[in-house]
């Protein structure tokens, strides 16, 4: 299906109107006009891109502003932006491969922070027997923030059972949970609380936040230890006018994360839970089990999430809220999955 413009709550295929509940713009931020003119009033200022590398005699005081906001929505000590959220996997990964023994992964992660030869953490429901025996070794777990498949924040307490002689160090992608989970849209960065050598965020900004770009968020030895990788300083940096939005627009992310939750809580107030549906009121995904459902939503004329990761995978249907879908919306999305 080819559309005309950016689909928001409404889009029009074959001049038939539709209700959207795909996408990924959680908080409705592109068509947000106080958003819009932000980014307008920052590309006249910072021009539409800037193709020179971050380690340039040059320096933009809109890098400074933005990833210090970052920094302080994340609760890391640091942060750096890059051009994309794959990029941001990829950078960290890259420097964190020479040091590590061992990769775990805990979940089917994302491709941004996939590395050959990983191995399951956990192996027919149990940790592996590697993390538990006596040898010392670096290792690095890697997982999603919130798995796909899942509507609740990824369980992290199994770090507790990993014995101490394992140098652990986490890494995960929250482009799915930055900017919808914890205070404000805070992510669960900050609330990870293990003793463990040290954590990593990644994430891309063009989900919740709006913007094209990435981000990895650390401690700042870390983050300035990335800084000085080929592949970041041979690279354009993010558009600079999307970076000083970023600072600009704390107070639209608060206000389109709060009419979200709203949103949730509206629907978990009238939706009828049955074994079709996989849904929490604190996370906008509401995944479909049922394809007839699927069929059913879009002859009353709704249209949800429905691609493959792979070529041979199963389709992924999903059920995507944003803070701009309408309670009106949310009563026709409801009353077709309540099978009324």
């Amino acid at each position: 299906m080819k559309v005309e413009k950016f689909p928001d709550r409404v889009i029009e295929i074959d001049q038939e109107q539709y209700l959207y509940f795909g996408g990924t713009a959680y908080l409705g931020l592109p068509t947000n006009k106080a958003f819009q003119n932000l980014v307008v009033k920052n590309i006249l200022n910072w021009g539409t891109t800037y193709g020179s590398s971050r380690t340039a005699n040059i320096k933009l005081r809109a890098y400074d502003e933005g990833e210090n906001f970052l920094a302080s929505h994340i609760g890391s000590e640091s942060a750096v932006t890059v051009s994309s959220g794959m990029l941001a996997g990829k950078l960290v990964l890259e420097k964190i491969k020479k040091e590590i023994d061992c990769f775990f992964h805990l979940n089917d992660t994302h491709n941004a922070i996939r590395i050959e030869n990983s191995i399951p953490l956990f192996v027919n429901n149990q940790l592996n027997e590697r993390l538990l025996d006596s040898k010392w070794e670096k290792i690095a777990i890697l997982t999603d923030g919130v798995p796909s498949f899942e509507t609740k924040p990824v369980d992290l307490s199994f770090l507790k059972q990993i014995p101490n002689h394992k140098e652990i160090t986490l890494l995960i992608d929250e482009s799915h949970s930055l900017g919808i989970v914890g205070e404000n849209g805070s992510g669960i960065y900050s609330s990870i609380d293990f003793s463990i050598k040290r954590k990593i965020m990644v994430s891309s900004l063009g989900k919740a936040f709006g913007l094209t770009g990435g981000v990895i968020a650390s401690d700042l030895k870390f983050i300035n230890e990335i800084k000085e990788l080929e592949t970041f300083t041979s690279a354009a940096g993010m558009n600079p006018a999307f970076v000083q939005t970023l600072s600009d627009a704390s107070e639209i992310y608060k206000t389109q994360h709060q009419k979200l939750l709203d949103n949730l809580s509206y629907i978990n107030s009238i939706l009828i839970k049955n074994n079709n549906i996989l849904f929490d009121k604190n996370y906008p995904l509401i995944y479909v089990l049922s394809n007839e459902l699927v069929e059913k939503l879009k002859q009353e004329k709704i249209i949800i999430a429905s691609f493959k990761y792979t070529k041979e995978a199963e389709p992924l249907n999903r059920i995507v809220v944003t803070a701009n879908h309408l309670k009106e919306d949310l009563d026709k999305l409801i009353q077709v999955l309540n099978h009324k």
